[in-house]
């Protein structure tokens, strides 16, 4: 059963900086790109950042710079250190994981963790 689990979230100051965790469980972790996105009030859900299995990793423009997304395969946990954080940051931050399956690709999520950065 695959399961993603985020924590980490919560209220802070502009200026100020939180670390997002997310544990996976239920498939081979250290072969499978991790993805953080993140959905504010009104909009779309928009890929943050990523890391791949072999430590690659990708940012959105408007985190560059500021966040850093890591991995510790040991612990099957993926994180996304967040600093310098920005009122428009504000949103839920979702880890996800596209599993490559013999029958076809299929996206797994997790529940969400609530960001809310204050002015």
């Amino acid at each position: 059963q695959v399961q993603l689990v985020e924590s980490g979230g919560g209220l802070v100051q502009a200026g100020g900086s939180l670390r997002l965790s997310c544990a996976a469980s239920g498939f081979i972790f250290s072969r499978n790109t991790m993805n953080w996105y993140r959905a504010a009030p009104g909009k779309q859900r928009e890929l943050v950042a990523f890391i791949t299995s072999d430590g690659g990793t990708n940012y959105a423009e408007s985190v560059k710079g500021r966040f850093t997304i890591s991995r510790d395969n040991a612990k099957n946990t993926v994180y996304l250190q967040m600093n310098s954080l920005k009122p428009e940051d504000t949103a839920v931050y979702y880890c996800n994981v596209n599993l490559r399956l013999p029958i076809g690709r299929r996206d797994y999520w997790g529940q969400g963790t609530q960001v809310t950065v204050s002015s």
